[in-house]
């Protein structure tokens, strides 16, 4: 078995691979009304666009794992969307289902963007997404294919802050992926240089102070402390807690077949 610390090493790698994205995000998002519903898998590459853009506008979105073989979701994107494939975004605040990763990407630019426009950085993504590719095979295809054998999915949706590129938070997500636990997935993206780094190692020395007004400042009212992720909360059995290697090991004990 290949050890938590190595897990995290190799996501780290991963997240390198695309160049920094999905760290970095809007302070003030334009959140939708009714949630966002997305249908992925953490190991897919297309997928990964569209994560990326949402840590990117800082949305908090509904995230339905569906690895391969997978038996949870795959049937629902079946049925609302007439084909298994992914990433499927459903928007009931507009009333479109798409699928394609660009589409969805145009789709979320377009209501939830600063000004409805794809910013250059953003367009005209390569057919085969070989770096993202690398990054997933660096990872060890994790997330990829379920570890479920029987049972139901948790009654109640759990919550995990966390953004695209923390490698911490990917083992997690990975997990998740494979146990196909549904959750809601809010964004804590880092809104300014002064955020980057880990939470007791940032760039900027000294007590850490939130842009005011901003996700992280209400985040931090949440957590009860300073900002780190990932952060779960499962209301099915009312655990908080932090800590990636500890989560990981909840979330096998209570969801693991």
């Amino acid at each position: 078995m290949v050890n938590h610390q190595t897990k995290v090493i190799q996501a780290l790698v991963s997240s390198f691979t695309e160049g920094g994205r999905g760290v970095s995000g809007t302070p003030h998002p334009h959140q939708p009304e009714k949630p966002l519903k997305l249908y992925e898998f953490e190991a897919s590459p297309f997928c990964r666009r569209v994560r990326e853009v949402l840590t990117l506008l800082n949305l908090d979105v509904e995230i339905y794992p569906c690895p391969r073989n997978g038996t949870r979701f795959r049937p629902i994107v079946q049925k609302e969307g007439g084909k298994l494939q992914f990433p499927f975004l459903i928007d009931e605040n507009t009333g479109d289902k798409l699928y394609e990763s660009e589409q969805i990407i145009a789709h979320l630019f377009k209501y939830y963007g600063r000004n409805g426009r794809v910013p250059k950085a953003y367009q005209n993504y390569p057919k085969i997404p070989y770096v993202a590719i690398v990054g997933t095979l660096v990872n060890g295809l994790r997330g990829a294919f379920s570890k479920v054998n029987t049972g139901d999915a948790p009654e109640q949706l759990l919550e995990l802050w966390s953004f695209e590129g923390s490698p911490y938070s990917r083992v997690v997500r990975s997990v998740m992926s494979e146990l196909e636990i549904p959750y809601i997935l809010h964004n804590v993206a880092k809104e300014r240089w002064q955020d980057m780094g880990p939470a007791k190692l940032r760039l900027k020395p000294g007590k850490y102070v939130p842009v005011s007004g901003g996700k992280r400042e209400q985040v931090m009212q949440v957590m009860g402390r300073d900002i780190q992720v990932p952060y779960l909360i499962d209301p099915n059995t009312n655990t908080k807690m932090f800590e990636s290697a500890k989560i990981v090991r909840y979330l096998q004990e209570q969801y693991g077949s």
